[in-house]
């Protein structure tokens, strides 16, 4: 191939192996998700508001970056499931409040195993694990 076109080479794309990972990981998740009935993006909504117990909607769109159009789906989902209540803030009607319900907090000591499952998953060690987190999360603009 022409050198001129080399750019154009999947080998040597960035994105391309980020986006075939990422495919990977959360087909990987699929088996754990099913017995909790969770899709990957409902549970890391769920990990988000058991790590906060409440958010604004705005607040988790941003932490899990995702937009209003692909979060509020979620959000019915999980509300109809029973995991969640949304309502709006009394000091600021525009803000939709999301709030863990007991049922979700129940919901999170059945999902306690699927981490660890999940690294089973992967064949990284500790340290591979450590650094590809820490160079992710530089690649998305967020110091950890």
């Amino acid at each position: 191939m022409n050198d001129k076109y080399a750019c154009l080479m999947l080998k040597n794309q960035l994105c391309f192996p980020l986006y075939a990972c990422s495919k990977e990981i959360i087909r990987r998740y699929k088996p754990f998700l099913d017995k909790v009935d969770l899709t990957y993006t409902q549970y890391i909504t769920m990990m988000a508001l058991w790590e906060n117990e409440s958010m604004n909607v705005r607040e988790l769109g941003q932490c899990l970056f995702l937009d209003s159009g692909t979060l509020t789906p979620v959000l019915k989902k999980l509300e109809g499931k029973g995991y969640i209540e949304r309502c709006r803030s009394k000091e600021d009607e525009r803000n939709l409040i999301v709030t863990v319900t007991a049922k979700g907090w129940e919901l999170r000591e059945k999902a306690l195993k699927i981490p660890e499952a999940m690294a089973m998953c992967v064949d990284l060690d500790p340290a591979e694990s450590g650094e590809l987190y820490r160079l992710l999360y530089k690649v998305l603009g967020v110091e950890v």
